[in-house]
């Protein structure tokens, strides 16, 4: 897709950085982004104190220096380790339920509302394409369009998805992934959306409401959406 496409390496590099940076606001005030939703796990060890994992493990302090002196994963191409994600461990769980049982479950939070999904399937080895059409199927049924997005989140294993994402939308990248995505922080194959999903909650919380477009790739060629 970089290829065909004619996207640059410090295209690339420029768009893992912004992400990383990003990332760090979720970090902020003692990581006040996450902990409403980020669960505590305890791993039990025998004869000593178990095991806490509350935060990302595995994020690379990320710089331009660095990023532009990784060589690429292929000869000739532009690719890096520092604009693809990291192999990770994890879960996530959500409660899908109606509109009082939600209510009520919320605490008077508010609650967030499934308006439309969407999936597209596109060509053999194009997974960075999948996202777009997806994402333009679920804004349909929704009867929105892009600019009517308030949030959008992504699940970009490359960073050629959201360049290629922002090509085709014209939703400009630093708007997308306000608090970071699975670039950065990994991509533990399955829950990876539903984390998305719940972050693009979080945020449209924090901003008092709105629409919000989680949209990303999925297993092989296809990719799946939610507004």
């Amino acid at each position: 897709v970089a290829a065909e496409a004619g996207i640059q390496r410090g295209e690339l590099d420029e768009l893992a950085l912004l992400r990383y940076e990003q990332y760090q606001q979720a970090l902020d005030d003692d990581r006040a982004f996450q902990r409403p939703w980020m669960v505590p796990v305890r791993v039990p060890r025998r004869g000593k104190d178990p095991l806490v994992v509350d935060t990302d493990e595995g994020v690379f302090p990320t710089t331009a220096e660095g990023l532009a002196k990784l060589p690429p994963t292929e000869p000739g191409g532009v690719v890096t380790f520092g604009t693809q994600t990291h192999p990770a461990d994890g879960t996530a769980g959500m409660v899908v339920a109606r509109l009082e049982i939600a209510r009520e479950l919320s605490g008077g939070r508010g609650v967030a509302r499934v308006l439309a999904t969407g999936f597209a399937r596109v060509e053999k080895a194009r997974m960075p394409k999948a996202p777009v059409p997806a994402a333009k199927a679920a804004l349909h049924t929704a009867g929105l369009t892009i600019d009517q997005a308030d949030a959008v989140k992504t699940h970009n294993p490359f960073a050629v998805n959201d360049v290629w994402f922002a090509r085709e939308t014209g939703y400009p990248v630093e708007r997308a992934n306000a608090f970071g995505c699975s670039l950065v922080y990994g991509h533990p194959q399955g829950p990876t959306g539903a984390r998305g999903v719940v972050e693009l909650i979080a945020e449209l919380e924090a901003r008092g409401g709105g629409v919000g477009l989680f949209t990303g790739c999925a297993a092989g060629d296809t990719g799946g959406a939610v507004v």
